[in-house]
């Protein structure tokens, strides 16, 4: 464990320990103001795990995993962009705005759908997009937390079908042109919370 993930848990068993609000509260203050950041996150997730490890085996399926990451690695740096982790079929990244990451999102579809027209189906790699924005706890090079991260994967993970980019309604707000940004809004009911967000054109364009 580094130094500052050793410092973070320490931090975070204090706060459980400690039974006085106002020591909570300033333990509290001192883990965002050592680990916080105001962040753009985008979850890239794969689609069709089971059906690909049910038809192929898991070697297959970890194979295009691999090449995920060897294509993602690059286009997230490209956008300012801050690689946390790779997690299963998961990509987890950071950036300092959202219209890079949107960005970075768009050309992540589109370097796979280019990739794809060079393989047979069965190997074919094929994403969904969740992006949001806002105030996380990081700890560099292993993780992050927060409802940004919370929200972004439900939209990439559970919600974005394969070649979709959905980018919560607050994340879209701070992209200065948005306009120019062809989207659709949408609507999503998850456990009971209203996510309000938007499909991005990306790399198979939008639901009709």
């Amino acid at each position: 464990m580094s130094n500052a993930a050793s410092r973070f848990q320490d931090l975070l068993l204090h706060y459980s320990r400690e039974s006085d609000p106002g020591r909570r509260r300033a333990l509290e203050a001192e883990l965002w103001a050592e680990f916080g950041a105001d962040r753009a996150v985008l979850v890239l997730d794969m689609s069709g795990f089971s059906e690909l490890s049910n038809r192929y085996g898991v070697v297959h399926y970890l194979s295009m995993v691999r090449r995920m990451q060897l294509t993602a690695e690059p286009i997230v740096g490209s956008y300012s962009g801050t690689l946390v982790k790779f997690e299963a079929d998961n990509c987890f990244a950071m950036f300092p705005d959202v219209a890079d990451a949107i960005q970075a999102a768009i050309e992540l579809n589109d370097a796979f759908h280019a990739a794809n027209e060079a393989t047979s189906d069965e190997l074919d790699i094929r994403i969904a997009c969740g992006v949001d924005y806002g105030s996380i706890l990081v700890l560099p090079g292993e993780d992050f937390f927060g409802n940004a991260v919370n929200r972004a994967c439900k939209l990439g993970e559970d919600l974005a079908g394969p070649g979709e980019i959905l980018v919560t309604s607050e994340a879209m707000a701070r992209v200065p042109d948005a306009r120019g940004i062809a989207r659709v809004a949408l609507g999503f009911e998850v456990s009971g919370v209203r996510i309000e967000a938007f499909l991005v054109a990306g790399g198979e364009g939008l639901r009709g």
